[in-house]
């Protein structure tokens, strides 16, 4: 069997949506002919842990964890945050507006630490593996970003051993949503690019997970981008018993929740409708489970709807697919943001295989409105279709009180995690065979 090293930041037990993809990956790849070998942090700092997806890591995996050294205490001592809390990734607010003292955080995040927090881990880390792989055999490695160090590291092991090597984008870098929000200088910006350049030149593959993110991805590089979406593990979805629909007209969201996702239109329909339902008002429940920005709760109590809102900031996995599969109905907003017909959100194929209609908000020409359409697994609105979310929504509503809500979700076996796992072990095949 042939080995492939993958570079991950995220690995359990870290909870979260960046972990999902490699640990479902690396599940499925030894039954296709790879044996996967992780390199991840010892000591990451991402303090959600999710011990439920400790069941997925193979039996006899190797995994190899070093020490990483990274700024965020001395974040957290400037800003007089306690040790524990979370540093909130894509500038999520869950109180008060950025501070003066924050912004000049993040100026220094984006102008100081390129290409992010992660790059003291990129020259102890390509030392180490190169010794590995001088003793182990080794035929291929894989680096995941963000963060993208983990390129950086790949790029590193690429120059030194001249082992062949897939960078796989589960966002983009210099054209991510907040990218802008960084307050780079001309210098840092170009910094920026140059890495990016680079990692896109060198790999001998490219990957990213929409088809419009790869169409950006080919233009930066000047090459070919293979597309290999995230996905639904079947086995998450495979209950003891018939899970009941939870009580109410219920929209749930899950993971983070930021101001670029808030769908401010649609609190607005949910708003009028109450007022003109007062049935619906009763009803109604909005079910947010993950981090959400403060922006959205103000919304909704502007709209008359605090009442209605209930909130989680975390629930281990297992519990949240089996939440998605009781849901009424499944609220999925995307990036209101430049570049966002690429996004894809990895809880959407998760939406897919719960089989609970999908409430989409976002770009209707989108890579997210095409797979909605295809599986017919729910609709997706433009951000301000204030008359179709509304139509939607009454439609949804005359559904549940007749107990009729139910998607046909076709087709969707091509996004399970197996099936793209297959997909990755061809481009394996590929390149080892290059080498």
């Amino acid at each position: 069997m042939k080995k492939v090293l993958i570079i991950t930041y995220y690995w359990p037990p870290t909870g979260g949506a960046g972990v999902q993809r490699w640990l479902k990956f690396s599940k499925y790849f030894g039954s296709l002919g790879w044996e996967p070998v992780i390199y991840t942090p010892s000591n990451p700092d991402f303090p959600i842990n999710d011990d439920t997806l400790l069941k997925d890591i193979p039996k006899d995996l190797t995994v190899l964890k070093t020490h990483i050294t990274e700024p965020y205490d001395i974040y957290r001592k400037i800003m007089r945050k306690k040790k524990t809390e979370t540093v909130n990734q894509g500038f999520l607010s869950e109180g008060k507006e950025n501070t003066f003292l924050q912004s000049a955080m993040i100026w220094i995040r984006g102008n100081f630490f390129i290409p992010d927090a992660r790059m003291f881990w990129i020259k102890p880390s390509v030392k180490y593996l190169s010794e590995y792989i001088k003793t182990q055999h080794i035929d291929a490695v894989i680096s995941t970003g963000p963060p993208h160090s983990m390129h950086l590291i790949a790029m590193g092991l690429k120059d030194k051993c001249n082992i062949p090597w897939i960078a796989d984008f589960r966002d983009p870098w210099t054209q991510i949503d907040f990218y802008d929000k960084l307050k780079l200088s001309s210098f840092a910006n170009r910094k920026h690019k140059q890495l990016e350049w680079e990692v896109l030149t060198k790999a001998n593959k490219v990957v990213t997970v929409s088809p419009s993110c790869g169409l950006d991805l080919e233009k930066l590089g000047n090459r070919k981008v293979d597309i290999i979406t995230n996905g639904f593990d079947t086995d998450d979805f495979e209950f003891d018993e018939i899970l009941p629909p939870l009580t109410g007209f219920l929209f749930h969201h899950t993971g983070a929740l930021n101001k670029d996702r808030n769908p401010y239109t649609l609190w607005k329909v949910l708003g009028d409708l109450c007022k003109e339902n007062p049935k619906l008002k009763k009803d109604l429940i909005l079910k947010f489970t993950g981090k959400t920005d403060a922006i959205v709760f103000e919304n909704l109590k502007h709209q008359g709807l605090q009442n209605n809102a209930q909130r989680s900031d975390y629930m281990p996995h297992s519990e949240v697919v089996k939440a998605m599969a009781q849901s009424p109905v499944l609220l999925l907003p995307l990036n209101n943001t430049p570049n966002n017909k690429g996004v894809l959100s990895g809880k959407l194929f998760e939406y897919l295989a719960a089989k609970r209609p999908i409430f989409g908000i976002g770009l209707p020409e989108g890579d997210a409105a095409r797979i909605l359409k295809e599986t017919q697994a729910g609709n997706l609105f433009g951000f301000d279709d204030y008359n179709g979310m509304k139509q939607a929504v009454i439609e949804l509503y005359e559904k549940y009180l007749s107990n009729n809500l139910s998607v046909q979700s076709n087709s969707i076996d091509r996004y399970s995690r197996k099936s793209c796992a297959e997909s990755y072990t061809a481009l394996l095949n590929e390149i080892s065979t290059d080498k």
